[in-house]
């Protein structure tokens, strides 16, 4: 075969590649978009598939466009910038509908219009990887690059707010003042939004106890550049405040007139402005009324939780994490909602019709797992045909697949019908896509 065969894109996959055939034989190419023709220059061949990269454009997609950032098909960060970030939006939406149709062999009978909101600068946590490089001039912070384990060498990141996107030069020099520079692998950024001055938490992933000199240095960064830092010797339950000690991430959603306090390697969603609309769109489609039970599963910090009790209704929150719920009740009571709440502890990937049965009667329910589904929920809840059947379920998704699998077992074996879905642009120029589907019986 010809290592740099012609190849027309038919369509982009999953993971935003684009597809075509070759001689018959599926291959994903990516920097390629929908229409486009291309040299492919073949680096991976598989039985069934081969994989490769743009070697050169032959006719240009009237979606693609200059990449924002310098940094672009180096860094692994972004791997969309090439695509205009509203054709972007419709890829995703596709990538919903073919999941539903080829997994979950299901149909909604409603596509929702897509959520998005500002592509650049959206990005308020991110896991930063550091490593001192003599060949590269000293120490990288950043991104990995495409494909590699070696980190960017970044002086800049467009998805980045501005004054994060400023300082990875100054923490490139900071770290290489260090008596532990080799010795502090990551750095985790968490940006707070909800208070008046928006706190942004770096936490230092350290290997070695810090020199009263590396203390110094630290604590005169944090008063330029107005951060707050943190250090964590192991897990992310070690985590503490180093200097300053006394401020608190927060965020809030302000339409529902609450606000929670996490700590920076707590779960909270990367971009806080399309959080919002999920959880008012989310709200919107639940419909809860007064005095109605509904359960939030896998409910984190009570992101859903606590909107849905200022609705009237009684919130029964069920998470995996001891730490998370007790965080949950924390901000409901906080936010004056403790007794509309009631939050438990239970392994939700282990659930069963008992587990479910045992949260008391429900009318409505939310479910927002990780990437992995929820399988054994969707499985262990009431048929649609029963009494005790929910009148509407709201299944918000990180990964379309195990959505499409988890809505065949809500339709095909639970008698649930998909009403609705949709996307939301949670992560601008990559291919990850939030869904949402909703059901009813």
């Amino acid at each position: 075969m010809n290592t740099h065969p012609i190849a027309t894109i038919e369509s982009v996959d999953q993971e935003g590649r684009g597809v075509a055939r070759i001689e018959g034989k599926t291959t994903f190419v990516d920097g390629a978009l929908p229409g486009e023709v291309v040299h492919v220059k073949l680096r991976r061949r598989k039985p069934t598939f081969d994989q490769g990269d743009v070697d050169q454009l032959l006719v240009e997609s009237a979606e693609r466009v200059r990449p924002q950032c310098k940094h672009f098909g180096v860094c692994g960060g972004c791997s969309h910038q090439h695509q205009h970030w509203l054709a972007q939006v419709a890829v995703k939406q596709r990538v919903l509908e073919d999941c539903l149709e080829r997994i979950g062999r299901v149909q909604p009978e409603t596509m929702l219009p897509p959520l998005f909101g500002v592509p650049w600068g959206y990005r308020h946590r991110a896991r930063l990887s550091v490593k001192h490089v003599p060949k590269k001039g000293g120490v990288l912070v950043g991104f990995h690059e495409r494909r590699s384990s070696f980190i960017a060498d970044m002086t800049s990141c467009e998805v980045l707010p501005p004054h994060m996107s400023a300082m990875l030069v100054p923490l490139r020099h900071l770290v290489e003042k260090l008596s532990i520079r080799d010795k502090l692998p990551q750095i985790e950024l968490a940006i707070g939004d909800a208070v008046d001055k928006p706190i942004t938490a770096l936490v230092l992933r350290i290997l070695d106890p810090l020199s009263s000199e590396d203390e110094t240095l630290l604590r005169a960064f944090a008063d330029e550049h107005g951060v707050q830092f943190y250090l964590q010797t192991k897990g992310p339950e070690t985590a503490t405040p180093f200097y300053p000690v006394e401020n608190t991430l927060a965020y809030g959603l302000p339409e529902y007139g609450v606000t929670f306090r996490y700590k920076p390697t707590e779960f909270t969603q990367v971009n806080p402005h399309i959080n919002a609309r999920l959880v008012k769109k989310a709200l919107t489609l639940l419909a809860a009324k007064p005095g109605e039970r509904v359960a939030d599963m896998f409910c984190g910090l009570g992101n859903f939780s606590l909107p849905i009790a200022t609705c009237g209704a009684i919130v029964v929150g069920v998470e995996g994490s001891q730490g998370l719920v007790e965080r949950a009740w924390q901000a409901a009571e906080e936010n004056g909602l403790r007794a509309q709440c009631d939050f438990k502890v239970s392994n939700l990937f282990e659930a069963t019709p008992e587990s479910i049965a045992a949260l008391g009667t429900l009318d409505r329910m939310v479910i927002d797992p990780p990437r992995e589904g929820a399988l054994e929920v969707c499985k262990s809840l009431p048929l649609a045909s029963s009494p005790e059947a929910l009148k509407r379920i709201v299944y918000v998704s990180c990964n379309p697949a195990t959505l499409a699998r988890d809505a065949e077992v809500l339709v095909s074996e639970r008698g649930y019908r998909i009403v609705s879905a949709g996307i939301a642009n949670m992560f601008p120029h990559t291919s990850h896509t939030e869904s949402m589907a909703v059901f009813e019986p």
